[in-house]
């Protein structure tokens, strides 16, 4: 590239309008108004690097124009990718088919099916373009070995600010809750002490002292909300901390969970109750007594809605707000079971139990997918599913690096001696990891564990008041029924499968006959001594006929049975008005 030349003994910005004579005997050139003084040596020099100079333009503006398809040919390759992430597998073979509607069908569908794959990579590259990031070690580094502050000194100044730690001995410990979207946090002290903060100013919006045990906070559907359980009863308290309800029927709650796509508060007291109570109607959804005794470990899984409880017995059981029996009774540890989590897919359960053995379950096949050795009393999965596990004053944090679920050892953090860890929570969308402990709360940096790409219109730590009060419209009118949490909630919507057992009365008398030509044609024994006479043959004959349509025959007098009882109690239900009783059939009460 050629540079502008300064002028000798000339200031920046100083100009000659004027051009004087060259002098004798030299070879000068005029350049921005000045007159520059060469030899012939000189001037062919000033030529050649003339020259040269055009010559690296020339190259250069060959190399821009060989780079744009490269760069292009890259982002079609970075998108083809994407897509194959999306695709619904291999698409089927249809040269082979025979039928042209089936095969233009399947074609149509195969093409959809595509067209949705590339407006879904599309959406991912242009609308989350934020990739979330994770530590990584060279050479024989560990990643668990750095500390948080090798951390703060290496992340901006906004992100360092994340990594605090809050005293507060007299009134702990501390137990804690976040919004979904992250940008408020409740925290409740043993001893009576209730606060609601701003994490993104780092401001403390309300706090108030209740003068009795807290054991458990959690949000309601936004910060506006937020329920506390304490000494007698759960109390639900406003974001200005005035007390709104105290929901008495719950009793001494230990552990409380919002289920926020029904709206229904649930709760596990200290005599096992497991209570659901609707807080848009104040209707108790559910009441129903577990059977297996004390316990403070509840989770809810957010795929499905439904309510976990670890037991002393090592067993976990799952339940719903429509039935008094578990769903799902499963022996997960040969001793207490400590601590719970889901995944935010809802197909992996992390438990922690007293035999000092962390287990990872899948839940579609309730089977054991790994072991780790160590003890936990609280866990938590990230949004990117990082596994938080926090015993004593000791947290470690799990990750699946290599995507097949087998987790190892990602970052290790100690609090200071005599801190003891009551629960971990990862905030939403940020990588930051919220502990409750003894002494107060403190927060952390993990890199990699919070999703980078908030949707606004799921969770937005930036909405207005405005926005506020349409989703929470919104979200009452798609509130769900408690009859919508079953453990696959993909068959909401789908038809009931037909029994194979019940066939048609042309299929049962096709099979009748089908026996009773088969019974006529079973040859009899001959017999002596007059048991071999033709009345005889023929009344052994009947016998077996009648034995053979039985079953068929009781069958269908109990079907018939069954349909009068039925038609007896519809009617028997059905209250005509007194206007109209007198022309009401007797037939049935007769």
């Amino acid at each position: 590239m050629c540079f502008p030349l300064a002028a000798p003994n000339t200031f920046p910005g100083q100009h000659s309008h004027t051009h004087s004579a060259p002098p004798n005997g030299s070879h000068l050139r005029p350049v921005t108004g000045h007159w520059f003084r060469f030899s012939s040596g000189d001037l062919l020099s000033f030529l050649g690097f003339l020259e040269a100079c055009k010559m690296g333009d020339k190259q250069e503006n060959d190399t821009l124009v060989k780079v744009k398809p490269s760069s292009e040919q890259d982002i079609s390759d970075e998108l083809d990718q994407r897509i194959k992430k999306y695709l619904r597998g291999e698409g089927a073979n249809l040269e082979n088919l025979q039928d042209r509607k089936l095969k233009g069908q399947l074609a149509v569908r195969e093409d959809l099916y595509g067209k949705s794959a590339k407006a879904a990579a599309k959406a991912e590259k242009w609308l989350m373009p934020s990739e979330a990031g994770y530590l990584e070690a060279d050479g024989i580094e560990k990643t668990w070995r750095i500390k948080q502050t090798d951390l703060v000194r290496a992340v901006d100044i906004s992100s360092s600010r994340n990594q605090y730690d809050i005293v507060l001995p007299e009134l702990g410990p501390y137990i804690l809750d976040f919004t979904l979207s992250g940008r408020y946090m409740v925290i409740g002290g043993r001893k009576g002490h209730l606060g609601i903060v701003d994490m993104m100013k780092l401001s403390l919006i309300k706090e108030f002292q209740v003068r009795e045990t807290v054991r458990d906070v959690v949000f309601l559907h936004n910060e506006l909300f937020f329920a506390a359980a304490q000494k007698k009863y759960p109390y639900i308290y406003n974001r200005d901390g005035t007390e709104l309800h105290c929901l008495k029927e719950h009793g001494a709650v230990l552990r409380l969970q919002f289920l926020k796509n029904h709206f229904l508060l649930a709760s596990i007291n200290k005599f096992g109750q497991l209570h659901y109570q609707d807080v848009t109607t104040g209707v108790m959804a559910g009441n129903f007594r577990t059977g297996m005794g004390r316990t403070n470990v509840m989770q809810v899984n957010p795929f499905n809605g439904v309510v976990a409880l670890g037991h002393s017995s090592g067993t976990v059981t799952m339940w719903k707000p429509t039935s008094s029996a578990p769903l799902i009774k499963m022996l997960c540890h040969h001793g207490p079971v400590s601590a719970l989590a889901f995944h935010s897919n809802g197909h992996l359960m992390a438990t922690a139990g007293k035999d000092k053995k962390i287990k990872l379950w899948d839940l579609r096949k309730f089977e054991v997918l790994q072991t780790v050795p160590g003890h936990a009393n609280t866990l938590d999965f990230s949004q990117k599913g990082l596994l938080a596990c926090g015993t004593g004053s000791f947290i470690q944090v799990l990750n699946d690096s290599s995507g097949t679920l087998n987790y190892s050892r990602y970052m290790n953090h100690s609090m200071a001696k005599g801190y003891q860890v009551g629960k971990l929570l990862f905030r939403p969308y940020e990588d930051v990891l919220g502990i409750g402990h003894s002494m107060g709360w403190s927060s952390i940096l993990i890199p990699g564990s919070g999703e980078p790409n908030f949707d606004s219109w799921v969770a937005n730590p930036f909405e207005t008041s405005k926005q506020r009060r349409e989703k929470e419209v919104h979200s009452l009118l798609d509130k769900l029924p408690p009859e919508t949490i079953m453990l696959d909630p993909s068959k909401i919507g789908t038809l009931k499968p037909t029994k194979n057992e019940q066939r048609s009365k042309q299929e049962r008398e096709a099979e009748m006959e089908e026996a009773i030509e088969a019974a006529k044609g079973i040859k009899l024994k001959k017999k002596t001594k007059g048991r071999n006479k033709a009345s005889k043959r023929m009344q052994k004959k009947q016998e077996m006929i009648e034995k053979v349509r039985r079953p068929y025959l009781e069958q269908k007098t109990k079907e018939e049975e069954q349909f009068s009882r039925k038609k007896q109690k519809v009617s028997e239900e059905i209250e005509l008005p007194k206007s109209l009783q007198r022309f009401a059939s007797k037939k049935g009460a007769s």
